[in-house]
């Protein structure tokens, strides 16, 4: 998938005619999405749905997931993002807008990852909580975003950790009357989490050093390589600045004939072209099926490999190391 990540300042000036007509068309439908909440009440107590409970609208699936497991059935959780969508440049809808407008909690990953959140929220009265906070992030190291964090923390089991302090925390007050249900919910799926934590830790500790190198189309994986001691390798740094430049696909193609790394991998949302191409020059097996596809940043539909954050982690976990001791 094709996205453009030049920041808008310096887009403004040179956006083509059909661009021009998209902004134009997505402000039109801020508009309307706010005759339609006006037509409704602006109260953020208008979030709640029929069953008479509290809406939280979480930006993607997998903080949606993480939140329903905290939430109990106190709590209404909806993501804007759909399993399966791209969550960087994600176009809001009029609809999304009026649930935010609604909404009596808003939760967002923060670290760059939704770069269209500050637009969509800004007519939404509800309080904002970004789960991401105590987290020590992970610079970018090269492109247009080196220096940046790398937004894709929750792929540490310790930082999805630090993600349900967050949300127990946001929960409690929301909805004091629930406060200490909310607490037990998020220590028991805290232990479930670091339960897969452990797992993860002794399938990928298994890995020989000459086996440790995980060759992906996004540089997704900094915080789990960083906490498994994997060797971290890609063909652009953020999804996705283009389908990999010839210098980025020599890179990736460089690494994989030194490292002698036998499998390449690409996630769910973004296109595979480029990994295809460094996989044919290298001899190395690629595969997009979904069971070798690895999974970032949405979860699958709920009949699918990923139906929850720790079926993804499970999921990836496997993959790369089916695909990294694979003979050659």
């Amino acid at each position: 998938m094709t996205t453009d990540h030049t920041p808008t300042s310096r887009r403004s000036a040179w956006l083509p005619p059909m661009l021009v007509h998209l902004r134009i068309l997505w402000c039109a439908l801020v508009a309307a999405a706010l005759l339609v909440t006006a037509g409704c009440g602006t109260s953020s107590h208008a979030a709640t749905a029929d069953n008479g409970k509290p809406t939280v609208l979480t930006t993607f699936t997998i903080t949606a997931d993480m939140a329903r497991n905290v939430a109990g059935n106190h709590l209404n959780v909806v993501s804007i993002a759909k399993p399966g969508a791209e969550i960087h440049d994600y176009e809001p809808t009029a609809s999304d807008i009026v649930r935010a407008s609604k909404a009596d909690l808003i939760l967002d990953n923060g670290l760059g990852l939704e770069r269209w959140f500050e637009r969509f929220v800004a007519n939404a009265k509800a309080p904002r909580v970004t789960l991401s906070a105590d987290v020590t992030p992970i610079s970018i190291s090269e492109g247009e975003y080196a220096g940046k964090p790398n937004p894709h923390a929750w792929m540490s089991p310790k930082n999805g950790r630090l993600y349900v302090d967050a949300i127990v925390t946001a929960f409690r007050a929301l909805d004091p009357a629930h406060a200490d249900d909310y607490t037990r919910n998020g220590a028991a799926y805290q232990r479930r989490i670091q339960a897969v934590s452990d797992s993860l830790n002794d399938s990928l500790g298994t890995l020989p050093e000459a086996q440790r190198t995980l060759v992906s189309c996004e540089g997704a994986f900094s915080y789990l390589a960083r906490d498994e001691g994997l060797h971290e390798a890609y063909i652009w740094p953020v999804n996705a600045e283009s389908e990999g430049t010839p210098q980025q696909i020599a890179k990736v193609v460089d690494t994989v004939r030194r490292q002698r790394v036998p499998t390449v991998f690409c996630e769910s949302t973004v296109n595979g072209k480029a990994m295809r191409q460094a996989a044919q020059e290298t001899g190395a097996a690629f595969r997009q099926d979904e069971d070798h596809l690895l999974y970032v940043d949405s979860l699958s539909a709920k009949h699918g490999p990923v139906p929850t954050y720790l079926d993804l982690l499970r999921h990836d976990a496997t993959a790369i190391i089916d695909g990294l001791t694979r003979g050659r």
